[in-house]
């Protein structure tokens, strides 16, 4: 394909319910950040919209008023009024808000709310409506990022088609994890509330909208749409990943792509993060051997440098691959001379496991609620971090982990694909052990081969330097995002 050349920087608006540091609810918040300002920092001009919460601190982050008494149309009802404010930070990022206060700034939390439908589809209106007002700043393209965002490419196309302004706009639409689609159940949706994607959107006020795929309409729609890593992009065209979604992703495959995430390399850091004791890096290995006796003290463990210790760090959910965790570990504590870390809040059964397990077994330890500082201090100190994914989007903590040179014992399976390549002691190749089927006895041979290897001090230090070495930067995924971004133009203006 003949890409477009941008002879001028693009201009590129980022839509989203969250963004880091005004909101951060999940894996979302961090992404709408961090890329971004990535491509800022590449010559483009990235920018954000996401809803006014009430609970971001104006204090903080100063606003001014950039539209005032915006009216955004709405089939059955008077306009909706909304504004738009404006934040610019020290590194001259620049994120919208659109404020109104019935939607957004009288709740108490990002989601979970019975007019969720309704608060998504007037973010995606609202932004239209932002793009084309005629003394503001005009994207190039408008990126909408999962089922929240898939209005947008729907309402541009069906509802803006003649509009001088938004006809020239590009959109792309961004799946980060396609379970997610609307707020229905789509496995249990009857034939006659179904949703094909191709019908008038509701109004903000009508039941129907509750019963609309959100993410269906966002892949019908878009110029272009991305996944989080190359190889989800490939599974989710398939039945057994696609989530009944695959025979329109099928059709529209030409359009569909892979980029994956990146992580901040400022704060995944062994040689500047506060958090770690001893600092060290690839080359200076033989140094972080104490933060190990860091880890150990910090949880507990008894003070062993030769002992192998294996972390989960996390969410506790089916889609980790708990239920594969449950089946095999405690033949595993009673077979193998190891320590095992876990750390993450989660669903209750899998807390009421883990609480029990650490109860019950003295190599092992667990904190079992979210912490933004001991994923630093178990990174720098264990040796393997266990990943076992049903399903993997793209996944962040193997290459956080793989920044401090833990080693990743991971399922092959969506972007840890793409991230870890299994160990080739032959050839002396590899970042990690890697699996292939969702059962116990692979996730069983995967740990016995990491276990062993760790025996052999030498090799298992070349593996964590690949590991380190390894470039995760969100640099190098906003360059893939550009040339993505041209396909989008591409495609618009064929």
């Amino acid at each position: 394909m003949n890409f477009i050349k941008s002879s001028k920087k693009l201009k590129i608006l980022f839509v989203g319910s969250e963004s880091a540091p005004f909101i951060k609810v999940g894996g979302l918040g961090e992404v709408l950040h961090a890329l971004p300002k990535a491509l800022l920092e590449i010559g483009h001009d990235a920018r954000v919209f996401i809803p006014k919460y009430g609970t971001i601190d104006q204090e903080k982050f100063q606003m001014t008023t950039k539209v005032s008494q915006m009216n955004i149309p709405d089939s059955n009802l008077d306009n909706v009024i909304c504004n738009v404010k404006e934040h610019t930070s020290s590194d001259g990022a620049v994120t919208y808000f659109l404020e109104n206060e019935e939607y957004y700034e009288k709740r108490g939390s990002v989601y979970g709310y019975d007019d969720d439908a309704a608060r998504w589809a007037l973010l995606a209106r609202g932004v239209i409506e932002f793009a084309r007002h005629k003394d503001g700043w005009k994207p190039d393209i408008i990126v909408g990022n999962d089922w929240q965002g898939g209005l947008i490419p729907n309402y541009m196309k069906c509802n803006y088609t003649d509009d001088p302004i938004v006809s020239t706009i590009a959109s792309v639409f961004i799946i980060h994890n396609i379970y997610y689609q609307g707020t229905f159940d789509y496995h249990h949706i009857s034939e006659l509330d179904y949703d094909d994607g191709q019908s008038e959107i509701p109004s903000l006020s009508d039941t129907r909208l509750l019963k609309l795929n959100f993410m269906r309409r966002g892949i019908r729609y878009a110029d272009v749409i991305n996944t989080v890593s190359p190889n989800y992009a490939r599974e989710i065209t398939t039945a057994e990943y696609g989530e009944t979604l695959d025979t329109l992703l099928q059709e529209r495959r030409s359009r569909l792509f892979g980029i994956l995430n990146g992580i901040n390399y400022d704060n995944y850091n062994s040689e500047t993060n506060p958090y770690v004791e001893y600092k060290y890096n690839a080359k200076s290995l033989e140094d972080r051997i104490k933060n190990k006796k860091i880890l150990q003290q910090k949880f507990n463990l008894p003070e062993r440098e030769d002992v192998f210790v294996v972390t989960m760090v996390g969410r506790l959910a089916e889609q980790k691959g708990f239920d594969l965790v449950i089946e095999v570990i405690e033949p595993m504590l009673k077979n193998f001379d190891f320590q095992f870390v876990v750390l993450g809040g989660g669903d209750s059964k899998y807390l009421s496991f883990f609480e029990g397990l650490d109860k019950k077994y003295k190599n092992v330890a667990t904190h079992l609620s979210y912490d933004n500082i001991l994923p630093h201090v178990i990174y720098a100190g264990a040796d393997a971090i266990l990943i076992p994914s049903r399903f993997e989007p793209s996944g962040l903590t193997q290459m956080e982990a793989m920044r401090y040179g833990v080693v990743p014992i991971v399922r092959h399976v969506g972007g840890l694909v793409d991230s870890v390549e299994d160990v080739d002691l032959k050839n002396s190749a590899g970042t990690g052990f890697v699996f292939e089927a969702y059962d116990h006895y692979a996730l069983f041979g995967a740990f016995v081969r990491a276990y062993e290897t760790f025996r052999y001090t030498k090799v298992w230090k070349e593996i964590q330097g690949r590991a380190m070495n390894t470039n995760f930067s969100w640099e190098k995924s906003a360059k893939e995002y550009v040339k993505l971004f041209e396909r989008a133009l591409n495609q618009f203006n064929k």
